[in-house]
Formats: structure tokens, sequence, C-alpha cells
């Protein structure tokens, strides 16, 4: 799970990309996205138009990824490099779903201007609406491979503390989050009530137990700032061939002060970092797994209503099958 940190080897590749690459352009950035390989298993250096090859990065071998839906999806990086000059100027990552559909996204090198990395924002979120989970998956293969331009992608090159709204002192979630009861069927928050048996999980042992609902607490609708995170539990295994993942992830979102239990200790959920370690219950096993945070966000989500849970005794309660704790 440590391939989400930044690793001195991603240290050594992000200087000499620097060195060895420039920014594409924008008439560049959108004939890359027309370029094909017929082979991807075999074609690993291939020209297009005697101006730009497109060179398999590294020789990596490709990413098998299965998510939740038990669906093999296919992840390639090439090279973009400008053949006048021989310097990177993006990677473009190639993704073949389940039925052999080919999605194609350019991910321009960190030093291309915003109005680029904009435009692959939108790409990839366009390819997210179609096949599910898609920039999850993106997002592990980019940490593995290199952290920083994952660092800019993920976050725009903006201060998202920017884009907050109302900060206060109501610790809270949206209601819309999903709480899991003790029957193992789950409840959204805003319609949970007094009685309400609701899983329990102990930090320290991994053990569940019942807690029950005192009180819903509510707080009136206002603009709040809500910090969302996503977190990712990743099964991989090397073979001769591929890269072969499983991957699963969950996001939770709350106000920024809800507290929360990580790996570095007891934090409120606005200070979490990526690579810090939460409790979840899996669905299908309903083991109790690690997930490593890959990316946090905080912005106002508009008017609305939050809610927070009360429950007997100082226990944790599930929220999207994220361990929580009470404020």
């Amino acid at each position: 799970m440590r391939t989400f940190l930044l690793t001195c080897s991603c240290i050594i590749w992000m200087y000499t990309a620097f060195a060895q690459s420039r920014p594409i352009r924008a008439d560049e950035y959108e004939k890359a996205k027309t370029f094909t390989v017929k082979d991807l298993d075999n074609d690993t250096y291939v020209k297009f138009n005697n101006a730009y090859v497109l060179d398999r990065y590294e020789m990596r071998k490709p990413y098998i990824i299965t998510g939740d839906d038990g669906l093999k999806k296919r992840m390639d990086l090439y090279r973009l490099v400008s053949k006048d000059s021989m310097l990177d100027i993006a990677t473009v990552i190639f993704y073949t779903n389940e039925k052999g559909t080919l999605y194609t996204a350019v991910l321009p090198m960190f030093n291309s201007n915003p109005e680029i990395w904009n435009k692959y924002f939108e790409d990839i979120h366009a390819i997210d609406k179609v096949e599910k989970n898609y920039v999850l998956k993106l997002s592990y293969v980019l940490s593995r491979e290199f952290s920083f331009q994952l660092y800019k992608s993920m976050n725009a090159g903006k201060d998202v503390k920017a884009e907050a709204g109302t900060y206060g002192t109501d610790i809270c979630f949206p209601g819309d989050e999903a709480v899991m009861l003790a029957n193992g069927s789950k409840k959204l928050l805003k319609d949970i009530v007094p009685g309400d048996q609701v899983i329990s999980l102990d930090a320290a042992t991994h053990t569940t137990s019942v807690m029950k609902v005192k009180e819903l607490v509510v707080h009136q609708p206002a603009n709040y700032a809500i910090t969302q995170l996503l977190a990712v539990h990743v099964e991989a295994d090397d073979t001769k061939e591929a890269h072969v993942v499983r991957i699963s992830g969950k996001v939770l979102q709350a106000t920024p002060n809800h507290p929360v239990q990580t790996s570095a200790g007891k934090k409120q959920i606005g200070e979490v970092k990526d690579g810090e370690e939460l409790l979840c219950i899996d669905e299908k096993s309903q083991q109790v797994l690690t997930y490593v945070v890959v990316n946090k966000t905080e912005q106002a989500n508009g008017r609305q209503a939050v809610y927070n849970i009360v429950g007997e005794g100082e226990g944790t309660f599930m929220m999207n099958n994220m361990m929580v704790l009470q404020k």
C-alpha cells in the first residue's frame, strides 16, 4: 500500500521528466487523443505522421484491473514524444473495457499550462460517467507509476480551501450517507431514528458490536464546507504478462471538523492526508480491511441540512462502510 506515497524513485523520475520534457500544445493534445495502437501486446514504438512517437512507458506491463463489479479492465501507458526534439510531451493512457471498447486519455506533463490540465480533467471525468470508477482506477495506476503527476492532476494546481463554504462548530454528515445497521442492511443517515441499532467497530481489535441510537442530531440547512475522502483497498499480483489488480473504493463525506480514526491517530476529517489509512468493512466478505486515502477534496456542496448520530456509550459507527467516531 505504500505505493501511494511519494517514493525516492518517483522523486528521481520527477526531476528527470522535467529535464527531458516540454509542455504539450492545445493542438497536440487534441491530436494525441486520436492516436491508436493496433496491438497493445506487441507494438511498443509507434510513429505518427513522422512527427510523434508513442513509446511504451519504460516497457511497462499492462494493468489488468478488477473492481467491485468483477469486470476486468486493461490500462496501458505510452510516452508521447515529439520526434523533432525527442522530448516527452505527455503520457497517453489506453483503457480497454471488458467489451473491447477503447478510451484514450492524454496526461499532460506537470509543466503544462492550466488550460490543458482543465481539458484533461474534463476528459477523464467524461469517461468516468460511462465507465464507472474509471478515475479511481486511473488514480491507482498513476500513483504506482508517477506520484507527482497524480498530485498535480488530483489538485489541479488549486488551493481547495479557497473553494470551501461555511465553517463552524456543526460536526456532521450529509443526509445521504449510508449507515450500516446491525442486521447488515443500510439506511440513509437522514432516516435514522432513536432506537435503531447500528454496527460499531473497535479500532484496536477489529471486532464489531451493536450500538443503539439515542438521538439523530439535525443542523439547519446552510452552505456547509464538506470534506470528501476517496480511499481504496488494493490486492495486486504481478504476473509475467501484466499487473493484475483488484481495487475497491469508498467515499466518505463530512464537515471538516468531524473526527475519524486514521493510522496516524484521531483526526478531524479535514486534516486527514493522502496515504493515511482508515478502517472499513468489506461488503462482500464482511472483513475489516484497511483502505488508503488517495484523494481529499473540500468545497461547498450547496445549501443542505447535516446530521449526526448520538449513540449509547462511546462506540463508533460505520458510514458508507467506513469507521467514523462520535463527536
